[in-house]
Formats: C-alpha cells, structure tokens, sequence
C-alpha cells in the first residue's frame, strides 16, 4: 500500500527545508471530525490532463495526484516516491534500458473500467514527440523529457502488464519520473470520445486518421469548464471527482472503487486561483492553504499552523526572444538592471532564512536546486549580474540599438508579491531609460508571450504561477529545450539541448557538474529567463488539521490529501 506520510520522511531519513509536518495536532477528546476539508492553492484549474501544457501550467499534478495515481508520486520535498497502490515498475537486463510496468491487479477506474496498459502507450504517445503534422506536434505535451528516448511501449490491449524498452545505446537516469501521478490519463475515454476501437493498436501503427483523433481529445477533452462532462474524468485513485466550477472550486469525493486505504476524509473541496482565497479563509472554508507567499493581500492565518518556507520553483523572469528582447544584448542590458539581491531581501527572503541551501540568497541558476553540491561550483556566471550596474544596461541597450525600451511583464493575478516585483524592478530600471509596465491579469496566460502581446513572464518554473519544481528538475530543464510546450519564449540552442539529453542519461558526478556549468554559463550568456529567487511559499494547517505534511513542490502540499483529517 501506499506509504503514510511518516513511513515516507523515514524513508528519506531527513526532514529537509521543504518538509515541514506543521499540521499534525491531535484533535482533543469530545472533538468530531469534520466531513469536508477546504484546500486553498494558487493554480488556474484548467485541465485534468497533467502531461499536457495545460495541465503543467493548471498545476494539475498538484491538484489531482490522488485522483490520477501513477507509478510514482512528487514527494514532500520534491522526490519520486513510489506508489505501490498503482503498480510497480523495475529496471530489468536487456541489450537496451529496459523498465517493465505491473499496474495493480486490482486497479479499476471509477467508471468500472480496468487500468490497462493502453493507458501507458497512450502516454507515451502523446510525450513522445513522433507524432506530428505539418512539421508540428499533434499532442500538446508539456515537455518530451524521457518519452522521447523510448523506443516502444510492449502492451497487450487490456493488460495490466507493459515493458517500456528505451532507444539503443540511450539511457534515460531520472525515469521514475514517467508515468507518473496526474499523468497518466485514462484511455479508454479517448479512444470512446475519438471513435477508436484500439488504442494500442492505432498507436503502435502509427493510423493517421486514428492518432488526429486521439491527439485532439487529448489536448481538449479534458479541460474543465463549466461544461465539462464529468463521465470523462474518471479516478483512479482514492478521490474522484464529483463537481467543478471556477468560483467553488473542484469538489473531490472519496472513490468508492479505489482499492488501497480508504480515505480518511470523504469530500476534499479544491480552491483554485479562480476563487476568493481570502474570504474562504476568513470563513473557515479552508483546511489546508498553500500559496505563494504574500500574494494575497492582507490574508489573516489565524486559526492556522502556517509558516513560509523556499519552495523547489524558480522564481524566474521568462524573456521572449523576440521584439524589445529580440537581440542578447537586450536581454544581457535588462538583468544588468533587475535588482536581484534586493528582490531577494524584499520579497524571496524567508524568516529564519538558512545561511546556505535553499532560499539561502538571490537564485544563480534556472536548474540547479541551491542544496545541491553543483550549485556552487556551477553557477560562478551569475556573478556578472550580482548586483545591478545602471551603466552597463544604459549602454547594452544602446549597442542593442533599443533606446528607451519599454517592457511588459506579465503574471497572474492577483498577486501582490508579483505585483511588488515588477514594481521594484520598474524603480531600479528607470534611470537605464527603461519603461517597465504591469501586465499581470486575472485571465493571464504564459501564451501572452509566444504571441508577443508581452515581453516577459513572471512566474516559477516553467512560469506556473503556484507548486512548481522537483529535486530531479526535469520540468526546469525541459523548459527551455527547442520545441517544448512549455518554452513560451521560444528560446533555442542546440547546444543547450544536447547538453540536457547527456545530462539525463549520465549521473557521473564529474560528468554532471562539467555539464551543469556549461549550462550555466551558456543559459547566462544567452539570457532566456533571468532567475531571481526560490519561490517562498505559504504554507498552513488548520488547528486541528492531522497528518499535514508541506510540500513546497510540483506536487503541492495535497500530495497525501488523502490521509487528512480535521477535527474541531
């Protein structure tokens, strides 16, 4: 079964930064538990498909990691952990890296329906990148990070058994990163809303008329709108999902065909960023709350366990590499001119903030988690942009022939610490003869910046506005890569990407770091973001709230929303 919060933190044999167990009151005799728990998160809830663009950027795996169960799980401090309840899956010898996938034998969908091994091949499909029309994917997949490394997907249609065999001569280190929670879509929904008798097969031939079919449900059917036809979202895992809507946010009940630990709450009611978190928390409607640090405004927590701790994201701008940053030069002139560290002492600063790890200072890399022993040694880069140099802006955006530039920068709102951010970077880069403008909307979509309606995002990794980043990085680093759907800037180095290829398939520690630097050192020469600090992250349990343990990562602090209870 799937291991409770604390067999996990012993399993990791540390409690790090970001695995804080802050809501673990026991409730006193003659108190009852309450039947509904609120959980508040600062995620659009857009889609239900978390390998899919939408999904990434709606913090799907936040959201529905256990509704959508998978081989493995985000843990609290941004880990794979495994998640037996779903299956198993091993490396086995083979000429090639070879992993062979046992879904449980008991596993069924909360429509009756058996998990399959079609649904494996239906992943794999869509973030392999193979598919393709007009020299452009036909599945919206956030990233193709590992998928694209595997040469087949072995499957029997309807079996609970799959061997994944990777490309000859690849290898792919961080594969526990595939299938994973919120990733693993149901099939059988496509294929019926596609008209496809065979999903496997239709895959595994490559049937154009069958793959278009499938592509488009994949990228849409799952949107949640008020519209949404709930038949087409069915659970696997012990919540499913009983209503949705904008303002009320999605309502999870427990799935009475899961078949590990029943839930220990029966009705978990999700906010979204669509919701008036302030006031569902002056009423008591939440629970649990995990959003970036002061991004509501006058947000009261009393009645909480909360504290603010760096979370695993990037607090990153995301330049566009077109229009006013058309150019290097204008990309170098503006992080000349954004004021790091004192963005850092303002708004990225923890209380009891730690003098080295995470959220120990001004971020130096877009990949490298600060309490990794690369950081350091990695990131000597950075070094340039330390502190702002007005001079040096004035006269980079001048050698870039962009006089006076003015930059957009938006984010969703509201958020008030974002809204600070570009204040403060507006300030410091007026006397460079940079105009600096607001752009944050409550309807702000990283696409803005693709279609040059802005000229930068400000956001986390892979600018999600809420949870973002892991310890394995693959999101940050995929980010960036030529082509991926989650590279809204349009950013491409070939070099760059052969260096993530050669990072993900040897974990030689010389190797890496020779690599990681590299990286470093390419990413601050061509400047397609500019990081500024790990994203802090808010974080509380309601009094009475039991076995809440923050995660200040992709996963969120839902990961095990399932063990909670509350009892007043």
């Amino acid at each position: 079964m799937r291991p409770r919060p604390g067999a996990v933190l012993r399993l990791l044999g540390v409690v790090g930064a970001g695995v804080l167990a802050v809501g673990t009151v026991v409730g006193c005799s003659g108190e009852n538990q309450v039947s509904s728990i609120g959980y508040a998160i600062d995620v659009p809830i857009t889609s239900y498909n978390g390998g899919s663009t939408a999904g990434v950027i709606g913090g799907a795996p936040a959201v529905f990691g256990r509704v959508l169960t998978g081989f493995f799980y985000t843990g609290p401090d941004g880990q794979q952990v495994a998640d037996t309840d779903a299956g198993t899956a091993k490396e086995v010898p083979g000429e090639s890296q070879t992993i062979q996938y046992r879904l449980n034998p008991d596993g069924v969908y909360s429509d009756g329906v058996p998990t399959s091994c079609d649904d494996l091949v239906l992943a794999w499909a869509a973030r392999s990148g193979r598919f393709a029309q007009g020299g452009a994917p036909m599945f919206d997949a956030a990233d193709t990070a590992g998928y694209s490394e595997i040469e087949r997907v072995e499957c029997q249609p309807g079996s609970k058994d799959a061997t994944v065999v990777f490309r000859p001569n690849q290898y792919f280190v961080p594969w526990r990163t595939l299938f994973a929670a919120g990733e693993l879509v149901p099939a059988h929904v496509a294929a019926r809303a596609a008209n496809v008798a065979n999903v496997v097969s239709a895959l595994q031939t490559g049937d154009s008329g069958a793959v278009t079919r499938l592509a488009e449900f994949w990228n849409t059917g799952w949107t949640l709108g008020a519209d949404a036809d709930l038949s087409k979202f069915p659970s696997s895992g012990p919540y499913r999902i009983e209503s949705f809507s904008a303002e009320d946010g999605v309502v999870l009940v427990a799935n009475e065909r899961w078949w590990g630990n029943k839930a220990e709450t029966g009705r978990i009611v999700v906010f979204g960023k669509g919701a008036d978190l302030k006031s569902k928390v002056d009423d008591k409607s939440v629970g649990v709350l995990d959003i970036g640090a002061d991004s509501v405004r006058e947000l009261g927590t009393g009645g909480f366990s909360a504290k603010t701790v760096p979370g695993r994201g990037a607090e990153q701008l995301l330049l566009s590499n077109s229009g006013v940053f058309g150019s290097v030069g204008a990309r170098r002139a503006f992080a000349l001119c954004v004021p790091r560290q004192a963005l850092f002492d303002e708004l990225g600063k923890v209380d009891d903030a730690p003098k080295s790890g995470l959220g120990s200072g001004p971020l130096n890399s877009r990949t490298v988690q600060q309490d990794s022993l690369f950081y350091g040694p990695a990131t000597g880069a950075a070094d340039r942009y330390k502190t702002t140099d007005i001079p040096g802006a004035t006269s980079g955006f001048a050698s870039a022939r962009v006089p006076a530039p003015t930059v957009r920068i938006g984010y969703l709102g509201p958020d008030d610490r974002r809204a600070r951010t570009v204040a403060m970077i507006a300030e410091a880069c007026k006397p460079a003869g940079v105009t600096v403008t607001d752009a944050g909307s409550a309807d702000f979509t990283p696409s803005r910046l693709t279609e040059g309606a802005v000229d930068a995002v400000l956001g986390s990794t892979a600018v999600m506005p809420g949870p973002a980043g892991s310890l394995s990085g693959m999101t940050a680093t995929s980010a960036l890569r030529t082509d991926s759907g989650l590279n809204f800037g349009r950013f491409g180095n070939g070099r760059y990407d052969a260096i993530t290829d050669q990072l993900a398939a040897d974990d030689n520690s010389t190797v890496q770091l020779n690599l990681l630097t590299e990286s470093e050192n390419l990413l601050w020469s061509e400047m397609p973001s500019i990081p500024l600090f790990a994203t802090p992250r808010t974080i509380g349990f309601a009094d009475g709230l039991q076995n809440g343990v923050a995660g200040p990562s992709q996963g969120g602090s839902g990961w095990n929303m399932d063990r909670w209870v509350l009892k007043r």
